[in-house]
């Protein structure tokens, strides 16, 4: 009997080994996946009370945002005329001017704090007029406005000091465009890779898309998301959304539902991507309180539960754009 035992378990502890040799090797780890990012911007960039809000959400969450300025609110009802719009009159405005000197003093301290903070401030034009009729000397010559109004933003109005690096950062910092209306045409993208600018935010997409770069400038744009009880989509915009739940005009009583929809709108919007391709999803806002605050009470809780996340970048557009020119020299060398 004992030499039987023996015999067995030989037996046994040859099958087991066979078993092992024949096994299919272990699969290959799954590739990890990208950090899921999220693009948030601003147009227009006015009221200092929502640069304050904006930067204080950004240091609660770690994002960096891109900010749209536009450049009129750079210049007070004293300096208004320093700003002429092609076809136009000296000081001329779609949205008016800063309200006053001190304002737009306020204005540039918080431009200044912002891009030493590492957000993006780029281009949203000048007087937020329409240009889908422009040509691109036309554009050529609102860019050259919005350059001179910015680098010399100090001294135009007479304000002192400037701080040390301001003309350096006019000059070279601001690399992204988009255009009032989102009127994007041929002329403006033939006129911004001659300005020197390197991405517009201009477009719209059916969901979700991968930038080009088509001569030379990265192509953002705004997804249409679904949204509300019948999923209907949407642009990922506070305006668009304004107008989708209360025709344009504000509906205070209603600013908790609003919010709630939005928010849950942006949400599944991310998750989609963040449990699929990894998509940057961008999401685009204005200063403007529409709604009574629904859109950024949205914004502040989407960023607050997103923007945290160890898989999760919310990073500006020229952000964006870095690492992708950085990647791709590194592919290149």
């Amino acid at each position: 009997m004992p030499c039987l035992s023996r015999v067995v378990a030989f037996a046994l502890a040859s099958l087991a080994t066979a078993g092992a040799v024949q096994a299919d090797p272990p699969a290959p780890p799954m590739p990890a996946k990208p950090k899921q990012v999220v693009i948030i911007s601003f147009d227009s960039a006015r009221d200092i009370s929502q640069w304050k809000r904006s930067r204080a959400l950004a240091q609660r969450t770690g994002a960096h945002f891109t900010y749209f300025l536009s450049c009129v609110f750079l210049l007070s009802p004293d300096t208004r005329k320093e700003y002429t719009a092609p076809g136009k009159t000296a000081g001329k405005s779609n949205i008016g001017f800063a309200a006053s000197k001190q304002e737009v003093t306020e204005r540039l301290e918080q431009i200044g704090l912002a891009a030493h903070e590492g957000h993006d401030i780029a281009s949203h034009a000048c007087g937020h007029f329409d240009g889908k009729d422009w040509s691109k000397a036309d554009w050529l010559k609102e860019f050259g406005s919005f350059k001179h109004i910015v680098e010399n933003a100090y001294a135009i109005n007479g304000i002192a000091p400037e701080p040390d690096g301001w003309r350096d950062f006019a000059r070279h910092a601001v690399v992204g465009f988009r255009a009032p209306y989102l009127s994007a045409s041929k002329a403006l993208y033939e006129a911004l890779p001659a300005a020197g600018y390197q991405f517009d935010a201009s477009g719209v997409s059916q969901g979700p898309a991968l930038p080009p770069t088509v001569g030379g400038i990265t192509r953002f744009s705004l997804p249409q998301i679904p949204e509300g009880p019948n999923s209907r989509p949407v642009i990922a915009m506070d305006y668009n959304l304004y107008v989708r739940h209360s025709g344009g005009f504000e509906r205070p009583s209603k600013a908790g539902e609003f919010a709630d929809r939005t928010y849950q709108a942006f949400r599944a919007a991310f998750d989609t991507q963040y449990q699929g391709k990894r998509i940057p999803l961008e999401l685009g806002f204005h200063f403007t309180l529409m709604n009574d605050g629904a859109y950024w009470n949205a914004l502040e809780r989407f960023a607050g539960e997103v923007c945290v996340k160890a898989d999760v970048e919310c990073i500006s557009f020229r952000d964006y754009v870095s690492r992708q020119d950085a990647k791709q020299a590194s592919v290149g060398g």
